[in-house]
């Protein structure tokens, strides 16, 4: 029977209206193509309805089987764990209530045919007659930390690359993934082709996929003997609402199946080993329901529900508070600061240095820290413009990162990075006969180039290894914190960070220290950002 089930069609969202409104004009193509079926659509972030809301209006209006479908190209972070956690939610909320998961649409044959269409489209639109063994085709995919799913994106340019006969293809990503769009395009310039088609693999429009519009244009101004073409994104189409159709009967039939070969959640992939058997968490409550900024405006939509359940599970032992529009520290922490403020004069100490200096007291218990302390000019108005462009606060030892209050990395939405017992540095640390703290600094320079903020508690010989790639290899953190604790090496290390005058630091004389220390100085200025963000 055509109504023995009911379907969610679960999509991500966008801050782009042009986005929202083609994903609703498909979701209408596969309500017309589903026959008497109930068909709801929902959004896991920037617009409503929500996935649960859309859910929720099929379990109000009786229907006990639901596929919850998520409207996705490939299954990365969204589809194996943000939409399966409100999958699990709703279903122990309603336990009545027979609820199915899906799989993304992945490389379909629908999607291989549509993309193929749209490629002949882009040829069809130039004046030009060129072989497609002189074209280089460039898929754009949307990058994500999973690298199963971009692997995906290869597959599918190698398919299209030998089915289609191109001379050659090239793999590019929008963001988070590597290379990013602009660089793709270059190297694929100097691949020599007469031809470069730009194809983004994308549902809908957004505003990544203008941005890789834009990005060709840049890049054909510049190279005027390379033809670019600009291929459409999928779109509209009744070969993807039924692509969708059919993921949504697979999931009912028991069919529906996640490309967990090589899921960094289920096997060790190298490089994402310990995110092996991580639990599966919604990441987008902070925007879940609205769109928390378009345009540089503030849009104060976001659900008050969800507001509430980040403030729960980012709870500390602390039981701080962070929302979108303030800190509000524990009454236990307030009369402390106001302790210690009185246990000095601090006049002639500048508000932003003050917060740190009272944070490393509070943290030390010895009010006369303060006098070994050193903050190069600028050093925290650099942390904290570093922290609010989210840039990853990498960490010699797990110490640091956990001393790190974890309700303002989410309300921040920053990443934090130790890599000191992976298997990888300990390779190098064996291979160049250093420490695994220098092995993990140097695998940061290696990956992470300029765009870091670093904080060193632990180990003398991390503070050694950025220093030498500071003088070597003219690297430019944007704040190195280096307060090691210890007797060997300890003092000599922080007197050289001191002197350097080439990058923004905080250090301390002597062998006092430590990662309390370290995490201390850092979420003093997570603080300070936290404020600066929600004023805009």
């Amino acid at each position: 029977m055509m109504n023995d089930y009911a379907i969610v069609i679960a999509g991500h969202g966008s801050r782009d209206p042009e986005g929202i409104s083609e994903f609703e004009q498909l979701a209408k193509l596969v309500r017309q193509r589903a026959g008497e079926r109930h068909v709801e659509y929902g959004f896991l972030e920037f617009a409503r309805p929500t996935i649960d809301e859309a859910a929720r209006t099929l379990i109000a209006s009786g229907d006990q089987r639901v596929a919850i479908v998520p409207l996705v190209l490939l299954a990365a972070n969204h589809a194996k764990n943000d939409l399966p956690s409100e999958v699990l939610s709703l279903q122990q909320e309603f336990l009545a209530t027979q609820l199915y998961y899906g799989s993304a649409l992945h490389l379909h044959p629908n999607i291989l045919r549509l993309f193929r269409q749209r490629i002949v489209e882009a040829e069809a639109r130039s004046l030009q007659k060129i072989r497609r063994s002189a074209s280089c085709l460039v898929v754009v995919g949307r990058g994500t930390t999973d690298p199963d799913a971009n692997s995906d994106v290869s597959k599918l340019a190698r398919l299209l690359q030998e089915g289609m006969g191109f001379g050659g293809s090239y793999v590019c990503y929008s963001g988070t993934a590597r290379p990013l769009v602009a660089d793709g395009l270059r190297v694929a310039v100097r691949l020599g082709f007469e031809r470069i088609i730009v194809a983004p693999f994308f549902l809908f429009t957004g505003v990544l996929v203008k941005r890789i519009y834009e990005a060709a244009d840049a890049i054909a101004v510049d190279h005027p003997k390379t033809e670019f073409l600009k291929a459409d994104y999928l779109g509209i189409h009744p070969l993807l609402a039924d692509a969708f159709l059919e993921r949504a009967e697979e999931t009912i039939a028991g069919k529906a199946a996640m490309n967990c070969s090589l899921c960094k959640y289920r096997v060790q992939v190298i490089g994402y080993e310990k995110e092996l058997g991580a639990p599966q968490q919604a990441h987008h409550l902070h925007s879940r329901g609205g769109v928390s900024r378009i345009n540089g405006l503030s849009d104060q939509r976001v659900d008050q529900a969800a507001t509430l359940e980040v403030a729960r599970n980012t709870a500390t032992d602390e039981r701080e508070l962070v929302s979108t529009d303030h800190y509000v520290p524990h009454p236990i922490e307030e009369e402390s600061f106001r302790i210690i403020d009185e246990l000095r004069d601090w006049s002639s100490v500048a508000e932003p240095e003050k917060s740190v200096l009272q944070r490393l007291v509070h943290t030390s218990g010895d009010p006369d820290i303060v006098d070994d302390i050193f903050i190069s000019p600028g050093a925290i108005e650099a942390g904290v413009k570093a922290l609010t462009r989210r840039v990853p606060i990498v960490t010699d030892v797990t110490m640091v990162q956990s001393g790190l209050r974890r309700s303002l990395l989410e309300s921040l939405r920053l990443t934090t990075v130790c890599t000191v017992h992976d298997e990888e540095t300990r390779l190098i640390a064996e291979s160049e006969n250093i420490t695994r703290s220098a092995a993990g600094i140097r695998r940061a320079w290696n990956r992470f180039g300029n765009n870091l903020l670093i904080a060193i508690g632990d180990a003398p010989t991390a503070v050694e290894e950025t220093l030498r790639l500071i003088v070597e290899q003219n690297w430019r953190p944007h704040l190195l914190i280096g307060v090691p604790v210890g007797f060997v090496g300890t003092r000599e290390c922080k007197e050289r960070l001191r002197n350097s005058l080439r990058v923004p630091r905080i250090t301390n004389r002597g062998t006092r220290g430590g990662s309390p220390w370290a995490a201390a100085i850092v979420n003093a200025m997570l603080i300070q950002a936290a404020k600066r963000v929600s004023l805009k």
